[in-house]
């Protein structure tokens, strides 16, 4: 449910053609930190469990619900299309009571 095909800009296509940083590195865990240091600015909060999730929103969504039910949870989740369905799916392989 993405959007596109999207035109890619030049400095995006150069970048991406750069070595890849593991994320052990160094690197990429001072990146990490300034990262969440930001969100944390823009989301007014001072919770160091703030941190970016490269995904969709509907791969965000699926992060914050299954990591915070457990077995037999009981959820409600309204649903009026298929992003609520899918948190139906989602619940379900978690075995979340409906």
């Amino acid at each position: 449910m993405g959007p596109g095909p999207s035109n890619v800009a030049p400095s995006v296509l150069e970048a991406m053609s750069r070595p890849l940083v593991g994320h052990l590195d160094p690197a990429f865990v001072k990146m990490m930190e300034e990262i969440k240091a930001m969100l944390r600015e823009v989301f007014l909060t001072k919770n160091e469990m703030t941190f970016p999730i490269s995904g969709t929103g509907s791969a965000g969504m699926e992060f914050c619900f299954v990591n915070l039910i457990e077995p037999a949870t009981r959820v409600v989740i309204g649903v009026n299309g298929v992003f609520g369905t899918r948190m139906v799916d989602v619940g379900g392989a978690f075995a979340a009571r409906r």
